[in-house]
């Protein structure tokens, strides 16, 4: 796969989870980058987040991140609120 730089990526997750009572549960996770502003935006069932800006090494890291990885990334306190 080629990266272009200078353009947004976006990278949609569907994942369907089912609990112990056999309940489906469907998330939809998308996430898009932001190339100048080195922030990705990630969508989850309705909510929008946003990361905080991120240095060059990191933002490229996450490029290739599951979403299980953008999971835990939304434990943490590195994201804002977009409404």
């Amino acid at each position: 796969m080629c990266f272009d730089a200078n353009k947004f990526v976006s990278i949609k997750f569907i994942t369907t989870f089912v609990s112990e009572t056999n309940t489906k549960t469907l998330t939809a996770m998308k996430t898009t980058s932001n190339k100048s502003a080195r922030t990705y935006t990630i969508r989850v069932n309705g909510n929008k987040y946003r990361t905080l800006q991120m240095s060059k090494q990191e933002f490229d890291s996450a490029y290739y991140w599951s979403e299980n990885d953008w999971k835990q990334f939304l434990k943490t306190d590195e994201y804002y609120t977009i409404k």
